[in-house]
């Protein structure tokens, strides 16, 4: 009786080359977990757009937790505008006051609308695609070129606006209305002054995007960076016309 071998199975493995030249299976991790090109083969890979896409991710988070907050302050807004008082002849008095907004408000929202514009023109400067590809070629850093002066305006704006905003409480303070006058006033210099803060952090991001265009290598963080304070700078804006809105019609 013939004698009859059979392969073992890692024997079939090494010598069936299989279509093309090339094991039918894959390749076995050599030892140490090193030197295999198929080494991790099947595991998601991070790039740029999920690191952007994470970083909206977490700064929308952040600003819903800065909606939630105006929004209770105006909901605490309009209950107080029906709070009063009895007065000696049994009366129900309001204590809201009528409240004249100083005029450079007006001025302070088209420059915050006008540094909304320029804010965006810097985000796009930074996503242009020939530029990008300038980049990824060694041809200089033409996204930085490009988004500096954008981004340098939107910053000189946003100080216009929180200067003005200034102005508008020292034009009241002038004329007797203070914080605690009626609680006209109170909401008032609450809501603008809170907005004016967070504006404050918004020129605080501004200036770390110009220092990254100045000095980061790395494009994507100049990308990311920018974007970041371009969408908070756009819901700030958004923020102010709501609530300017709101004093308007409140008074």
């Amino acid at each position: 009786m013939p004698a009859t071998f059979t392969q073992a199975p890692i024997d079939v493995e090494r010598k069936d080359p299989g279509s093309g030249g090339r094991p039918p299976v894959p390749r076995r991790p050599t030892g140490g977990g090193g030197g295999d090109e198929n080494w991790g083969k099947g595991q998601p890979r991070r790039g740029p757009r999920e690191l952007l896409t994470r970083c909206r991710m977490g700064l929308g988070f952040a600003l819903a937790g800065d909606v939630i907050f105006f929004i209770t302050l105006i909901l605490a807004f309009y209950a107080q505008r029906n709070v009063g008082h009895i007065s000696v002849d049994n009366e129900y008095i309001l204590d809201w006051r009528p409240l004249t907004l100083p005029p450079i408000l007006w001025i302070n929202t088209a420059i915050l609308l006008l540094s909304g514009w320029t804010m965006e023109m810097a985000r796009r400067s930074v996503f242009r695609e020939l530029d990008v590809m300038e980049e990824w070629l060694g041809l200089g850093r033409p996204i930085s070129r490009r988004a500096l002066p954008w981004l340098a305006a939107t910053l000189v704006l946003g100080g216009l606006f929180i200067a003005g905003q200034c102005i508008a409480w020292r034009q009241l303070y002038m004329e007797g209305v203070y914080f605690a006058a009626n609680p006209n006033s109170h909401f008032f210099y609450l809501i603008t002054g809170a907005h004016t803060l967070h504006l404050i952090l918004g020129a605080a991001a501004l200036l770390v995007a110009l220092a990254a265009l100045w000095s980061s290598r790395r494009m994507e963080i100049r990308q990311i960076i920018v974007d970041m304070a371009a969408w908070y700078w756009h819901v700030m804006g958004v923020l102010w016309l709501f609530l300017f809105g709101l004093l308007l019609l409140a008074q």
